[in-house]
């Protein structure tokens, strides 16, 4: 029976080629997108899985809100938590709760100036953290032993590429760097490089004994935030029982401070699900992983669309072969079989193309999605299950509905000649069209708004100066400091240089929340915890931030560097001030700085468009507390300014390498991922179309070939091509009407939806939808027109005669 059934599919396959090739791409390109989507999904989801002890790791959430006196303290939100936490929080978890294993906890990442012999780099993404690290962790040492790495003071343990870098092959273990022009750090270990699919990466890890030596005190202090904090459950522990006793463990040990608590979010959830702010590493959506699952699905389906159509308009071709077939008595649920086997074998030749495909996809998908996708990962055991579940799902959604279809027919009718197609067979086959059309164009128009979307994020006025902005980065080195302003007039004085600043942070860089005091209207000191920038006199003039009141920092000023503060819009409101202008004059209290407010600046996105712009306060730096240098030049002749500058470096600061960006570049990474999601979904759009359109130009060379005759016919009556084309064509354009109608409110709920996820995002505009009409006609149009004309064109004489 097997061997009958190849034999028949074999013979049919290779008689209609040009169908079974339509059949088979489709499917094949259906196949790759889910291959590819999964492999997307897959990775989002194994984010931390690489942790053995990763269904046991939790980490503490806390939240940080100001409550005045009298207020009654609400329950806090998901939102209102961030993962960026207070130290004590960690020991304190450990001492109260017998539930916890192991606790570990790291600081915010540091840069540092890293020299070793003739050697000399800045190192970006240093993390100081707890010596349990490798306890909690599953990072692998290379070298050094894990139990004392990060014990001593000065203990530096290196990433394999870092230390690449320094040592090559050798192992560095008991070798000396200097750090900062300063200190000695000593190398106690190699760590393998930490996978893709991390939230936590660094380029090396520092003892949190030398954090101890550099600050003590902030070890203590319960609102002083600079911390992570995670921590392992021991086997079966109830992490119930632990969110249960917080309110007791907050009354013991920070009762003073009512708008501080602390939550628990398993490790498992902390890239995909977590409401939480200030992440250590990236987050993903959720949303857009059901969005990619979606297109898998309404890809997948749209080639088994084609398939059903193509198999059911065909069926005139191989009524006969029923009919015959059941006059020798060949049973109904037998035809099935067989034309189910056809379908699974083309399935399955679709699905080893899709293989191949794929391989050859994936340098493409990794530079689109942002991700490091390899064939030595690719093929493995557990791709091939997956593949024969996939090819048996797809050969059985596609094949089920014409073996059913094909099966029925009567042989008296076929054998006589009086077999036609049914009304409800046609009206399927419509539906159908209409269906993977609908799906096709809305995803072409959900490309256009999110394509819309991030064009808007990056010509929004952010309201300050981004472009032609160069970053210098120093990094808190104590010469440059000292001596701040000399190299800031020496930078000034070169050509092309229109302005110089300095500051402890810039837009798009991490910036830390202060408590801060300001007078409300009613004259009572208010409490709340604003973010800060420490900046100098030159700031907001250089990065042309507007005032709406008050003025800006000037040097004319002999207190503004210590009893004076500028805060913008959203701050002021967020004391009570309806009018900006009436915070001007109010009494601050900021970081043992007292004084008043001399200004407010208009609200400036120094943060993704994703948020509304947060209460900001700019407070005067000191030289101790800056970390980079602004400086504006003229948009010609960057190059040989920059090469000027570099000179002036060397000059003022030879200690430290001249490294620098420009700001629009480092504030633009912020919507990476929102790119990676744009260039994606415009992919798998394009070959969503792609297969329909294939399934349009099967369906349209079919139904031109069934209609020779009368096309013949008509010709002869005088009948032109363009009569011929749009006779033919009308009946598909009136269905790909249909499928934009029923499109167009569809994509609005989907996109609107996916839109949510930004606080400054478009409106979606009837132009983005007539434009997305008219570039699904032409597509269709073209599609059926190649063979239309073909058909319009073709001498008549033949197929008159042929009877």
């Amino acid at each position: 029976m097997f061997k009958h059934f190849l034999l028949i599919a074999r013979r049919n396959l290779l008689k209609r080629k040009f169908y079974s090739f339509i059949n088979i791409i489709g499917l094949a390109i259906g196949m790759t997108c889910c291959i590819l989507i999964a492999l997307y999904v897959e990775n989002e989801l194994s984010y931390d899985r690489y942790n053995t002890k990763h269904d046991h790791i939790y980490r503490v959430a806390q939240t940080f809100r100001s409550f005045e006196k009298g207020q009654k303290v609400t329950t806090p939100l998901p939102e209102d938590y961030q993962v960026w936490g207070c130290a004590p929080v960690g020991p304190a978890l450990a001492a109260d709760f017998p539930q916890v294993k192991d606790v570990v906890q790291f600081m915010s990442p540091v840069s540092l100036l890293l020299e070793f012999g003739d050697k000399r780099l800045q190192q970006e993404n240093l993390v100081c953290i707890d010596s349990t690290a490798f306890k909690v962790f599953s990072w692998k040492l290379l070298y050094g032993n894990p139990q004392t790495a990060l014990v001593a003071p000065n203990s530096i343990v290196l990433t394999q590429k870092v230390a690449e870098k320094f040592f090559g092959n050798d192992n560095p273990v008991g070798k000396s760097l200097r750090v900062n022009n300063g200190d000695n750090f000593t190398v106690t270990g190699v760590v393998a490089d930490v996978p893709a699919n991390s939230q936590i990466n660094f380029n090396g890890l520092i003892s949190m004994t030398t954090a101890r030596k550099w600050r003590e005190d902030i070890f203590n202090y319960w609102g002083y935030v600079d911390f992570y904090t995670y921590f392992v459950l021991k086997d079966h522990a109830d992490i119930a029982a632990m969110k249960a006793g917080i309110p007791a463990f907050i009354k013991r040990h920070n009762s003073e401070d009512p708008g501080y608590t602390i939550a628990f979010e398993k490790m498992d959830d902390a890239y995909l699900y977590s409401k939480a702010a200030r992440q250590p590493g990236p987050v993903g959506s959720m949303s857009n992983i059901y969005l990619f699952c979606c297109i898998g699905i309404i890809i997948l389906i749209i080639a088994c669309v084609n398939f059903m159509n193509l198999s059911t308009a065909r069926s005139l071709e191989r009524a006969k072969e029923v009919g015959v077939r059941k006059v020798m008595g060949v049973q109904p649920s037998a035809l099935r079989w067989q034309f189910l086997f056809e379908s699974l074998l083309i399935s399955t030749v679709a699905a080893v193309l899709a293989v191949v495909l794929t391989k050859f996809s994936l340098p493409l998908v990794s530079a689109l999605s942002g991700k490091d996708f390899t064939p030595k990962e690719f093929f493995n055991f557990q791709l091939f299950i997956w593949m024969v579940g996939l090819t048996l799902t797809t050969g059985l959604l596609a094949g089920v509905y014409p073996a059913w279809f094909l099966s029925r027919f009567q042989p008296v009718e076929v054998l006589k000649g009086v077999f036609r197609p049914s009304v409800n067979s046609i009206s399927l086959r419509k539906a159908l069209v209409i269906f993977q059309f609908t799906l096709s164009i809305t995803l072409i128009a959900g490309t256009a708004i999110v394509y819309t979307e991030l064009k808007f994020l990056n010509n929004h006025d952010l309201g300050f100066a981004k472009d032609q902005m160069l970053v210098l980065n120093f990094e808190g080195d104590e010469q440059v400091q000292k001596n701040i302003e000399r190299i800031k007039k020496s930078l000034a004085d070169q050509p092309g240089v229109l302005s110089v600043a300095a500051s402890r942070a810039v837009p798009g860089e991490f910036l830390p929340n202060a408590g801060t005091d300001i007078q409300g209207p009613d004259g009572q000191m208010k409490n709340k915890i604003p973010l800060i920038y420490e900046i100098d006199f030159d700031f907001i003039k250089t990065l042309q931030i507007p005032l709406v009141a008050g003025r800006n920092y000037s040097r004319a000023f002999l207190t503004d560097s210590t009893q004076s503060m500028v805060i913008n819009e959203a701050a002021a409101k967020m004391y009570g001030y309806r009018h900006p202008a009436d915070a001007v004059g109010k009494k601050f209290a900021q970081w043992g700085r007292q004084g008043t407010i001399i200004g407010v600046v208009k609200n400036f996105n120094f943060r993704s468009l994703h948020t509304e712009v947060e209460p900001l306060t700019l407070r005067y730096g000191m030289p101790d507390m800056l970390n980079r240098i602004l400086v504006a030049v003229k948009a010609d002749h960057i190059s040989a300014t920059i090469a000027a500058l570099e000179k002036t470096w060397k000059t003022e600061a030879p200690q430290r390498p001249f490294l620098y960006h420009f700001l629009d570049e480092s504030f633009n990474k912020q919507y990476e991922s929102d790119q990676h999601f744009g260039y994606l979904f415009s992919l798998f759009s394009c070959l969503a179309s792609l297969i329909a359109c294939l399934g349009l130009f099967g369906l349209a060379t079919f139904t031109a070939q069934q209609r020779i005759k009368e096309i013949g016919i008509r010709k002869v009556l005088g009948a032109s091509v363009s009569n011929i084309v749009v006779l033919i064509s009308k009946d598909f354009m009136r269905l790909v009407l249909i499928a934009i109608v029923i499109a167009i409110p569809l994509c609005l709920l989907i996109m609107n939806q996916w839109l949510k996820d930004f606080a400054y995002r478009i409106t979606i505009s009837p132009g983005i939808f007539i434009a997305t009409a008219a570039i699904s006609i032409l597509i269709a149009l073209v599609t059926i027109s190649w063979q239309t004309v073909r058909a319009a064109l073709a001498n008549p004489v033949p197929s008159i005669k042929n009877e």
